[in-house]
């Protein structure tokens, strides 16, 4: 027993707590605690819909989540972070979906302002920086010179000195459904589109007057997002 205890004590000692940290890779790979909730991508490919919400109280590791959820799905992930994790165990789930499909992952939770303009000016940076992890559209194979036009829309920089993203509201809003298709058509495979604190732009809207507006904005974009 007393042996046992020391091992255990050792192996603990090691690990750091993952303060303030909500990356899944990051915890995996630099030897911090992580509690294993890989199980839920189990009931979400067991119990699959088209669109999933997850809501808990602040501080449960909503975000956390996404970011394993991402790590799980999205292509030339590093499958060895899953090892000796429950999902591991599923060896038929993992073959057919781990690291099978592109993966758009956006937190809205900076999105806010003192006015509509302010926060859709933050919310065009979400999704443009976004956007430029996927520059590699712009000379695929695949999409036709209109796409590829398409995809260079919502990375474009305004001419003023901020250097923010320069998006029409026909862009903005369009934007998920537009980056979901062009990857789709680029992997030939379906896009999973990833929202954290989507709520947080409403709350913030309503504080500061201009809630219909943003709530109209987020409708479209998500409604037409597939």
């Amino acid at each position: 027993m007393a042996a046992f205890r020391e091992v255990w004590e050792m192996d603990h000692i090691e690990k750091k707590l993952p303060v303030g940290i909500e990356n899944f890779e990051k915890i995996r790979t630099e030897g911090f605690y992580y509690i294993d909730k890989t199980g839920m991508i189990v009931d979400l490919l067991q119990k699959w819909g088209e669109v999933n919400l997850f809501t808990r109280p602040r501080r449960f590791g909503k975000s956390l989540n996404m970011s394993m959820l991402k790590a799980f799905f999205e292509i030339g992930g590093n499958r060895e972070i899953f090892d000796g994790l429950r999902i591991a165990e599923e060896t038929t789930l993992c073959e057919q979906y781990m690291g099978r499909f592109p993966v758009i992952s956006i937190s809205l939770k900076d999105v806010e302002g003192d006015d509509f303009a302010a926060a859709r000016s933050m919310l065009c940076s979400v999704i443009g920086s976004e956007a430029l992890r996927f520059q590699f559209l712009t000379g695929s194979g695949r999409l036709t010179v209109n796409e590829k036009e398409m995809c260079r829309q919502l990375t474009v920089i305004g001419g003023g000195s901020d250097g923010v993203f320069a998006m029409s509201e026909a862009v903005l809003t369009a934007s998920l459904k537009t980056l979901s298709m062009l990857l789709h058509k680029h992997y030939d495979s379906r896009t999973i589109i990833l929202i954290d604190e989507y709520d947080v732009p409403l709350a913030k809207a309503n504080e500061k007057g201009y809630y219909e507006q943003m709530v109209t904005l987020l409708r479209k974009m998500f409604g037409s997002a597939q």
